[in-house]
């Protein structure tokens, strides 16, 4: 540990707000942060976190470096962009190796995490030479008409544990490019990944002769948190957390005239038709439902199966769970680790307690393995005889509950019949079934997958969902829209003054 420790320069006490290049302050008011390792609940290293007064003059420092940085051409930026997918790298192993120490996801998910980091990357890259506008045509004679995109500022990004530095990647490269600046809060329970990344980013800024494109500050809630969502010098907060902390962010945004982007909570179901690859299906749903320790956004917790096969995915799922290795996930052969927390782990078991007495059968799992350590639980299926109001709420833990449909579009209702609308799957080889699933009548959510799992989003689309998820789009695609702001622009190159619509005017 110590050696990953040492290469991306984490210390046993460290300074929880950077204002650029060699510029970590020591907020003598600042609260200490003990990072815990949920494998053994062990501390890691501790953090001085920031206060008001620092994140004022973090705020202060991006605002300011926004001045150059919107200046230079996007396809600079972009180089910059590209020398921090390098760097990510030469580190990757090692900071790879820190989120699964920090959050507990297995090494080879740590790894993936900063491997988007790096794809991020490349994709902003050449993102910074296709930051188009559109042409229209103008009804005035000799006038052209055209709209443009301009960065918006200074922007807030604020991370949640279980992503600790690819969220903060798919924000922060796009944006970047864009033209903004930025502030980072991440989650308290991984505050030294974020020191990691932001280590990184200094090496990269000083390399350029830049500063003050990335800042962060590690604090409280209260007081840097709520700070930030109603700052007014922030014209953008890209948020991503629970439904219930979403809904505030929204609210206190929105009550600035601010702009939000919302990536919250989700509950995404998987269909498997009477005709689906059952071999498919099952490894499909294992790597979705058990990934992460069911602590994804986007980790599966419902499956609605056919009347006709739910027996026998039933059974494969049971088995396949049963050989589920849980352990170290420092462990290359380990397929689960612990949850985050204590508290994750009493929400799981009552959620359980709860399911049972909504007539729920737990098939496999339920119990805590405290022979490994006290967050390690067992995954769990659990067999329901309908869609009580406990699945449709989001349990962030490795809890998958099944039940049955007859028709297809009974098992389209009960898909789309949660608050959330994240992501979703359908496993069938029948192509009309699949291609209703895709339509306006089939899935409510952002992400919708034939034959695939809910979980593995690629950077190259647009990452977010619909309903209690926000509407929030980042990452891929045109999510780059978000970070900017549209310019309509006309130009009169005559020596007349039409005016639209065939308005007269005359003095």
């Amino acid at each position: 540990m110590q050696q990953i420790l040492e290469q991306l320069g984490i210390k046993a006490v460290n300074s929880g707000v950077c204002l650029g290049v060699d510029n970590w302050v020591e907020d003598a008011n600042g609260k200490e942060l003990v990072s815990i390792n949920p494998s053994n609940n062990q501390p890691i290293a501790s953090v001085t976190q920031g206060t008001a007064e620092s994140y004022d003059k973090a705020v202060e420092t991006t605002r300011e470096a926004f001045k150059t940085w919107r200046k230079m051409p996007a396809p600079k930026r972009g180089e910059i962009i590209r020398d921090l997918g390098n760097e990510l790298r030469k580190h990757k192993e090692a900071l790879g190796e820190l989120v699964t120490l920090e959050n507990g996801k297995i090494r080879t998910e740590g790894l993936g995490e900063v491997q988007e980091m790096i794809d991020i990357c490349d994709f902003a890259v050449g993102l910074s030479r296709q930051l188009y506008g559109l042409t229209m045509h103008s009804e005035r004679p000799e006038h052209r008409m055209y709209e443009q995109w301009h960065p918006m500022g200074a922007i807030g990004i604020i991370t949640a544990f279980n992503f600790p530095v690819a969220v903060w990647a798919w924000n922060a490269a796009i944006a970047a490019v864009c033209g903004n600046t930025m502030i980072w809060k991440p989650s308290p329970t991984t505050p030294l990944t974020a020191i990691a990344v932001q280590n990184i980013c200094n090496e990269i800024m000083a390399r350029h002769g830049v500063d003050g494109v990335f800042t962060l500050v590690i604090g409280e809630n209260e007081e840097v948190g709520e700070r930030m969502i109603n700052d007014d010098r922030l014209p953008l907060i890209s948020f991503t957390g629970s439904i219930k902390v979403g809904k505030h962010v929204a609210k206190a945004v929105a009550g600035r005239l601010g702009r939000s982007i919302l990536e919250l909570g989700g509950n995404n179901g998987i269909i498997v038709t009477e005709d689906a690859d059952l071999d498919l299906a099952t490894r499909g749903i294992l790597f979705g439902a058990v990934g992460t320790a069911g602590q994804r956004c986007t980790s599966t917790r419902r499956i609605i199966a056919h009347k006709s096969i739910v027996d026998d995915l039933t059974n494969r799922l049971v088995k396949g769970y049963q050989s589920v290795k849980i352990g170290d996930p420092m462990d290359d052969s380990t397929l689960m680790g612990p949850l985050v927390s204590s508290r994750s782990v009493d929400n799981m078991m009552a959620a359980i307690e709860t399911a049972k007495s909504d007539g729920g059968e737990v098939l496999t799992g339920g119990g805590k393995l405290y022979n490994i350590g006290a967050n390690y639980v067992e995954p769990t299926i659990i067999r329901m005889p309908q869609q009580t109001q406990l699945v449709c709420d989001e349990t962030f833990a490795p809890i998958l509950y099944i039940m049955e449909y007859d028709t297809i579009d009974e098992a389209i209702d009960i898909h789309n019949d949660v608050p959330q609308g994240l992501s979703s799957a359908i496993f069938t080889n029948n192509l009309r079934t699949s291609e209703r699933f895709l339509s306006h009548a089939g899935s409510d959510c952002g992400i919708a997958n034939v034959n695939i799992g809910t979980s593995g989003a690629e950077i190259g689309g647009a990452f977010g969902g619909e309903k209690e998820t926000g509407g929030g789009r980042e990452s891929g695609s045109d999510a780059w829209k978000g970070y900017m702001r549209r310019q309509t622009n006309t130009i009169n190159y005559s020596t007349e003054l039409p005016l639209a619509q065939g308005v007269e005017f005359d003095i």
